[in-house]
């Protein structure tokens, strides 16, 4: 075989606590520290003889650590965010001092919508890919010219070429690429990887790419993964389920973290029948259009909890953001999830278009109504890339371009008539209190953790970052009009 360039495949150390570029499709620095798995790097890792994937966030590597391990690879696949952008190019600048013959790829959402903006950024970076980059960095490794590689942007003769787009791959490529989890298993720790309402260790991986949802606000589906939904066939799942139970006997569940799990009911069916005689418990991504007998069939395989985002309790900002679902569906979709024993950790966004003091009200009480077992409340972000980014530019209702502080925590950047960045803050805040701090909430949190010291130990831990985090959005909420707006949270 001929020779392959060593690779590094990197998810960057670019904050601290930082959940971002490959792990995560909303990258910040959260309430209370968390880590996805870096999937979308694990394919070309495992097609690369050689490569070493290096997600440093959750192994705690930091900055000059990763500079040192770059120096022996010949090619970097740094996989970027926006809000971690600059600090990335800083990163790559030390890199490059340290190993000057090192060629460079950025690859995410970043790089795919502002590809001649990212490369006029820094000449550290040689190429970036648009899309899904998993053939287009193998190909690059094992020898082949950039200008012949589809979906890649490069410098040639003084100016900057792009490449037309790579077609994606289709449902037959998915069964031929590997394990996501033999990778994690080569080079990651899967107890360094913490969600709060997953059960610790846990294992990620995918079942399927893309979503035909059209959430306005949603980056993937609209840069990476794509609309065409693409699935890896019942059996190929069912094949690496197998596999990492032996790898990780030590996990105590599975998430898949599909961009949808429950689109398609016959699959999810299928699916299920594959995993009920493998009795292992897992969690997945969910819309609210599943019905009570599919729900039923997900329970009986091992289902325990989906992450569902409802995103707000009023119909017209769900008909502003096109999410294809209506509150009717979410009460029914949790009532029917309560029958057969599966909870629900709820998504929500304050700062949506359409955004007033009324419609936060409306959601938090919708919320409250549902009693999702967890919640997420986010401030809304126009990631460039996605129809809501647009159409807030048009409108000029982003009062700034800066997503996060100097430590990655999310700040509001978008502003409505009558309705500032600073009481969008604090309504997070609001709906955080107004949900957890009821007494049936408080108890069904610390009833988990009265017999198991490890489940004290971290919900004590998450605790404390979280009331931190608290107190300081509310500092920047009462910042007064006239104020400097805050460059940062902590």
């Amino acid at each position: 075989m001929a020779s392959v360039m060593k690779t590094l495949l990197l998810n960057p150390p670019s904050f601290e606590g930082f959940d971002g570029g490959a792990s995560s499709r909303w990258p910040a620095t959260r309430e209370i520290e968390s880590y996805w798995y870096p999937v979308w790097l694990t394919y070309p890792a495992g097609m690369l003889p050689g490569s070493r994937l290096l997600d440093a966030p959750p192994h705690k590597i930091t900055p000059l650590q990763t500079i040192q391990i770059a120096r022996d690879y010949e090619f970097l696949v740094l996989f970027t965010s926006t809000v971690g952008f600059a600090s990335d190019l800083r990163l790559v600048r030390m890199i490059k001092e340290a190993n000057p013959a090192l060629k460079v790829a950025f690859v995410g959402p970043h790089v795919q919508v502002q590809p001649l903006e990212s490369l006029r950024a820094s000449q550290d970076i040689d190429f970036v890919v648009s899309g899904e980059f998993d053939r287009a960095v193998v190909e690059f490794a094992q020898g082949k010219p950039l200008a012949e590689i589809p979906g890649t942007s490069f410098r040639k003769e003084g100016r900057i070429v792009h490449n037309p787009s790579s077609p994606q791959l289709q449902t037959a490529d998915l069964d031929r690429l590997p394990f996501a989890t033999d990778v994690y298993h080569r080079d990651l720790v899967i107890e360094n990887y913490n969600v709060p309402f997953l059960m610790h260790p846990f294992v990620s991986l995918y079942t399927s790419r893309g979503c035909p949802a059209m959430c306005t606000f949603c980056l993937w589906p609209q840069t990476l993964s794509g609309h065409a939904w693409r699935v890896r066939s019942s059996e190929n799942v069912a094949q690496e389920i197998r596999r990492a139970l032996q790898l990780f006997p030590q996990a105590k569940e599975f998430f898949f973290d599909d961009d949808t799990y429950n689109i398609r009911k016959e699959r999810v069916l299928e699916l299920c029948a594959k995993f009920k005689p493998l009795k292992f418990r897992w969690s997945c991504t969910a819309r609210v259009h599943s019905d009570y007998e599919t729900l039923k069939a997900m329970a009986d395989a091992g289902a325990r909890l989906f992450i569902v985002g409802f995103e707000s309790g009023d119909p017209q900002i769900l008909k502003n953001i096109k999410k294809g679902a209506t509150v009717e569906m979410a009460r029914a979709f949790a009532k029917n999830c309560k029958k057969v024993g599966i909870v629900i950790h709820g998504d929500f966004i304050i700062g949506l278009p359409g955004e007033t003091r009324e419609t936060i009200q409306r959601t938090m009480d919708f919320a409250r109504e549902l009693d999702s077992e967890t919640i997420q409340v986010s401030i809304a972000h126009a990631y460039p890339g996605t129809e809501m980014y647009d159409d807030l530019a048009r409108s000029h209702s982003m009062a700034t371009e800066a997503l996060a502080d100097a430590g990655g925590h999310q700040l509001p950047h978008i502003e409505y008539p009558g309705l500032r960045r600073e009481e969008m803050m604090a309504a997070v805040n609001r709906f955080y209190d107004s949900y957890y701090f009821r007494p049936r909430v408080v108890w069904r949190i610390a009833r988990k953790a009265l017999w198991d010291r490890h489940e004290r130990q971290r919900l004590t831990h998450e605790a404390i970052a979280f009331l931190h985090l608290r107190a300081e959005r509310w500092r920047y909420a009462r910042r007064r009009p006239e104020e400097k707006p805050a460059e940062t949270l902590v």
